[in-house]
């Protein structure tokens, strides 16, 4: 304790970038809102909610939630490491955090193709491809940071100089799964 002020290992300045993905992710709060927002409204003014002829896949979305899920824990895994200071195994976490990435959004393509309702079938269609769509770019540019990421930090030179991207990209991971979570308990569980 200093001059009154208590000074811990973690009292270091934010990194800009840090602040400058938190303000940002603030601005994709309010893109979502206005999505939900949207959704709410036509619900609230259609007489049946979906459509009786719209049939959602539970239990693939279930799984795919799931495993969107567990990368945000893998992530966390990642920027445990990153630190720690272990480079290796801060790389794996996030390979590991892409891969799960990866299933979630493949399962959102398959499910665009064979899904019986369409965009233009309904308000609700249109909000649930408006939706998860946009969760799914969002998804898509996850993992680009997160491979940008990788690339970043192998090779020489310090960790603890490159290591903010990896912070960064877990904030905005965390935000898209979280999302996520919002999105599916909107479209599958509160119908």
């Amino acid at each position: 304790m200093s001059d009154g002020v208590l000074t811990t290992e973690r009292s270091r300045p934010p990194s800009l970038l840090g602040v400058g993905t938190v303000v940002w992710l603030a601005s994709e709060l309010m893109f979502f809102g206005g999505l939900f927002a949207a959704y709410l409204t036509l619900q609230s003014n259609a007489r049946v909610w979906p459509p009786a002829d719209v049939h959602l896949e539970l239990l693939a979305a279930t799984i795919a939630t799931l495993v969107l899920i567990a990368s945000s824990g893998t992530m966390h895994l990642a920027t445990r490491a990153r630190e720690q200071g272990d480079r290796q195994l801060m790389q794996r976490w996030l390979i590991v955090t892409v891969s799960l990435g990866a299933l979630f959004l493949a399962n959102q393509a398959r499910e665009f193709f064979v899904l019986d309702f369409s965009v233009s079938s309904s308000g609700f269609g249109s909000m649930y491809y408006l939706m998860t769509g946009f969760h799914a770019l969002h998804v898509l540019a996850g993992l680009v940071l997160i491979v940008v990421a990788i690339v970043i930090t192998t090779g020489p030179g310090s960790l603890e100089r490159r290591g903010p991207i990896v912070e960064s990209v877990s904030y905005y991971w965390h935000f898209v799964d979280v999302v996520w979570i919002l999105v599916y308990a909107t479209l599958f569980l509160l119908r």
